[in-house]
């Protein structure tokens, strides 16, 4: 079966074990030991390097679960520490960005190319130069997938870091290239094939990629799968459905939710850590440039605790939208208020704010307490601080001095390193 192929050519750059990466860094030592990161709370593993995966850790397992494990073989585990890795990442996007224009940053580790131009030959060279670049002007060793569309150019990542021989860069531009990585790759590691649709697929008795490509009525893929199930079949085709997005689409809904390192009990605690999450949701609301007319509250109690359990969620509607962190914590304050009940031990909060609109654009309040230039500018500044001396420097009396109380925990976090003065690296006096 023949496909017209299409001139487009994509890269998908991803960073090895990321966030294990960044630690690394500035740990030399760790280089050769297996390092792992945990989720909020210290809890499960997100981030684990290929030490410590052929320890059998696997992605998600529960740190108390593999503890001995780590503890036997000098597992290096950290909290996740991710005002530090967002720091990196920007840095690994900014070097990018040198060798193309047209760059989607697609999460915090991998970005998509578009090297359209380039001959077979000639590009994996250039590959071979975004890789070496990369890792030399950050430290973060990467891997690098070329194929004419983001799926082919995803599959191509995988193989390039499991095939050594590679030296982290792999092609499937080339037919006989294409072919042969089709038919070893199972359906359930081509990207956009979830575990519902892989068991659909076997069912169809596609196992491999080949299998799907080549897969002959399109109206019945289309039907089980939906629009992009089909997208997927013709990504593998060689026909590209999936656009480069170099503008990050602005968010509809934001939220901020955290589960607590102790359970809260009084509402001055569960107060706090409602500001801080408001405060968080806020600034993000702002980096955005959008308004948001619609505040949501919710709390739980643990779930998974034989105790009194409780859980509420209630809605504040305001009179003219707003990116004020103040009035958006005044807001959630008197909507927490309706639904706080004493008795119960909490575990979690969430903030979700809603209805956003562009700030250039809204329909301003005629009545309403709408936003002055003095408000903005307070914004403004705030922002500015906290974007040049660190995370919090500057912030709302509401959020409180004392997280202890609530705060998620991160017995193991490192050194900010990079994004607070006190946490710069110290070298000592020979």
């Amino acid at each position: 079966m023949t496909f017209l192929q299409n001139d487009k050519i994509f890269a998908l750059v991803d960073c090895n074990s990321f966030y294990c990466s960044c630690e690394r860094l500035f740990r030399p030592d760790l280089a050769k030991r297996p390092v792992g990161v945990l989720s909020n709370n210290d809890g499960c593993f997100v981030s684990r390097t290929n030490e410590l995966k052929n320890l059998g850790v696997k992605m998600g397992a529960p740190y108390f679960q593999v503890k001995d494990i780590c503890d036997k073989n000098k597992v290096a585990v950290f909290s996740a520490n991710f005002s530090l890795y967002t720091n990196i990442s920007d840095r690994v996007m900014n070097t990018l960005f040198e060798f193309t224009p047209n760059l989607e940053a697609y999460s915090v580790d991998e970005a998509f190319l578009d090297l359209t131009g380039f001959d077979q030959k000639s590009i994996i060279e250039y590959a071979h130069l975004i890789k070496e670049t990369v890792e030399r002007h950050t430290g973060i060793p990467v891997c690098v997938g070329i194929g004419r569309t983001k799926v082919l150019a995803k599959l191509a990542n995988r193989i390039a870091k499991k095939n050594v021989s590679s030296r982290g860069v792999c092609s499937l531009l080339e037919q006989e290239q294409l072919c042969t990585a089709l038919k070893i790759v199972n359906i359930e590691d081509v990207w956009g094939i979830g575990r519902q649709s892989t068991i659909k697929m076997k069912m169809l008795g596609i196992h491999k990629a080949i299998q799907l490509r080549d897969f002959k009525n399109d109206l019945l893929i289309q039907k089980q799968f939906t629009k992009i199930g089909r997208m997927i079949q013709d990504e593998l085709r060689e026909i590209s459905c999936f656009p480069l997005n170099t503008e990050t689409p602005k968010k509809k809904e934001i939220m901020c939710s955290r589960s607590f390192g102790t359970p809260v009990f009084d509402i001055r605690s569960m107060r706090e850590s409602v500001a801080c999450y408001a405060s968080l949701a806020s600034e993000k609301l702002r980096k955005q440039k959008s308004v948001c007319a619609e505040i949501e509250v919710y709390i739980q109690t643990n779930p998974f605790k034989d105790i009194p359990q409780y859980a509420k969620a209630a809605k504040a509607i305001l009179s003219s939208p707003t990116s004020d962190t103040r009035k958006i914590i005044r807001a959630a304050w008197e909507t927490l208020d309706r639904i706080f009940l004493n008795g119960f031990e909490y575990k979690k909060a969430l903030i979700k704010l809603s209805r956003i609109q562009e700030a250039s654009e809204h329909q301003v309040s005629l009545f309403g307490d709408n936003d002055s230039k003095e408000d903005l500018e307070i914004m403004r500044v705030m922002d500015q601080i906290n974007a040049r001396e660190g995370h919090e420097m500057v912030k709302i009396a509401a959020c409180g001095t004392n997280k202890e109380a609530w705060y998620m925990k991160q017995v193991l976090k490192s050194p900010r390193y990079v994004t607070g003065w006190s946490e710069l690296v110290k070298i000592s006096k020979l």
